[in-house]
């Protein structure tokens, strides 16, 4: 009788909790981790910033060089120190894009993508994750790059017609403008990454969607071009940081909302998929 009081009176315990849960910030720490972690990173980044720069320095340099020359061509002659400077960033937005897909796609060709997923069992707090972290990045590096291209290019053409500074009417603006739109991109390369879960396939569809699809579109009559290529995402990208506009193009607002809806409409797929799917 005393053996069962004894074993009644014994308090029960609670099951202890988990030292750590499973929140927003942390996961935003781990795909910042992660990112980090990678040698492709460091490298695609540098590329990024090399291209954006290095190229703005050759045009800047080609336009100096021409300029008292006589021999230059009518549309290079009407450049600008921010035309000039932005030259590269049609090969920074493939490194930001390509560097995107392989932030999703790469953990689904190693297998990593099992473990993230069962750290992070509700799924897409990992996709938000991955594109807040690597579009801030991506935004940092192409704004960072912009400016210091700007800076460098404008001082070779000083003294030319091209020269203009930060004072100018809508430089600042243009600027910025480059840096959001390849973080948008970078964004964009993350949700093909995760919608198409391979790293070829990703990177295909961004060079089709950045570059190639351009091009054929000029194939096409010319009333078809100037009510479909302004709202490409490249073309809608261009006009968030082109000083001037015309009727065949986008003003910046229209071009940034233009690219929201692209990027939305790739994340909205990848959320989608990743949701419905297993990994």
């Amino acid at each position: 009788m005393s053996t069962l009081t004894a074993t009644a009176e014994e308090p029960r315990t609670a099951p202890a909790r988990p030292a750590y849960r499973v929140t927003g910030r942390r996961v935003l720490a781990s795909e910042w981790a992660k990112l980090w972690s990678l040698r492709s990173t460091w490298i695609t980044l540098g590329l990024g910033l090399l291209f954006l720069v290095a190229f703005g320095l050759i045009a800047a340099s080609r336009y100096k060089s021409e300029i008292g020359s006589g021999h230059m061509d009518r549309d290079f002659a009407a450049s600008t120190a921010v035309s000039l400077s932005l030259f590269g960033t049609n090969f920074a937005q493939l490194a930001l894009g390509v560097l995107g897909v392989l932030v999703t796609a790469g953990e689904y060709s190693t297998g990593m993508i099992r473990s993230t997923l069962a750290a992070v069992p509700r799924r897409l707090p990992v996709l938000w994750s991955k594109a807040a972290v690597f579009g801030l990045v991506a935004l940092a590096v192409g704004t960072l790059g912009a400016f210091v291209g700007f800076g460098l290019g404008s001082g070779v053409v000083s003294g030319t017609p091209a020269a203009m500074s930060l004072s100018h009417a809508g430089v600042l603006r243009s600027l910025l403008g480059a840096g959001l739109y390849l973080g948008l991109v970078g964004v964009i390369g993350v949700a093909l990454g995760a919608l198409l879960r391979s790293v070829a396939g990703g990177i295909s569809v961004l060079v089709a969607a950045l570059m190639l699809i351009p091009g054929l579109i000029s194939l096409l009559p010319s009333s078809w071009q100037n009510d479909i290529s302004p709202y490409l995402p490249s073309n809608a990208g261009e006009s968030m940081f082109a000083l001037t506009h015309d009727a065949t193009t986008l003003s910046p607002g229209a071009g940034l909302l233009v690219l929201v809806c692209w990027t939305a409409l790739a994340l909205g797929g990848a959320a989608y998929r990743l949701a419905r799917t297993d990994a």
